[in-house]
């Protein structure tokens, strides 16, 4: 199954990314990762990509198009895969139908006033990127990652300017992605709930997945 996970940044994609693929048995794609990566590499690639996502800005398509088919043509992803942050704009998904068929759409909707609360608390490892909020998903040991041990951090671009930065982008650049797979009848909308949970139980639902 090939699905792409739409939302605002701090809508829970990641998470809910990563249990479709623990349940489906195939790779979650992250465009963050990728891009990070590409920061670590040094090149300057790299570097025109750490400029943009330090500001919160989007990184251009050509970039972000050009890691994910490449990604995309790796052996794991044969079987299916799930797509995290991409695609971020009517261009980048319709680039991506160039060399893709996707078989679902899903959009988790939250507000941007719960979106704003939801980054304050967000936290992340830097050694396997696994994500974590202080709230509504807690490691087990506060501070310490639960798969590998790592401290983990507020990201940089989780501060409250960069965030409204970020919303105002989702809203003009991502939102006419949901109503181009619409029109193609692929959009699957769920409400993000309070609850991990209770999200996972309707996104599971949407796209007619058993838990």
């Amino acid at each position: 199954m090939k699905i792409v996970i739409l939302g605002a940044p701090g809508a829970g994609k990641g998470t809910q990314a990563g249990l479709l693929a623990g349940r489906l048995g195939i790779p979650t794609i992250s465009t963050g990762n990728l891009l990070r990566a590409a920061m670590q590499q040094g090149t300057e690639l790299g570097a025109q990509v750490k400029d943009a996502m330090d500001a919160g800005r989007l990184v251009p398509d050509e970039m972000i198009i050009q890691l994910v088919r490449r990604r995309l043509e790796e052996e794991d992803c044969q079987a299916g895969y799930i797509l995290d942050g991409f695609p971020r704009t009517l261009a980048q998904a319709q680039a991506l139908g160039g060399f893709a068929q996707i078989d679902a759409a899903l959009s988790i909707e939250v507000g941007d006033e719960e979106i704003e609360r939801r980054m304050e608390g967000r936290r992340i490892c830097p050694a396997c990127q696994t994500t974590y909020h202080t709230e509504s998903n807690p490691p087990k040991k506060e501070g310490v990652c639960d798969k590998c041990g790592g401290l983990l951090v507020t990201r940089r671009d989780d501060t409250r300017a960069v965030v409204e930065n970020r919303l105002h982008i989702y809203h003009e650049e991502t939102e006419p992605v949901k109503e181009y797979y619409r029109r193609q009848g692929l959009l699957a909308a769920v409400r993000g709930q309070d609850k991990l949970a209770d999200t996972t139980q309707r996104v599971f639902e949407a796209l007619r997945i058993s838990l």
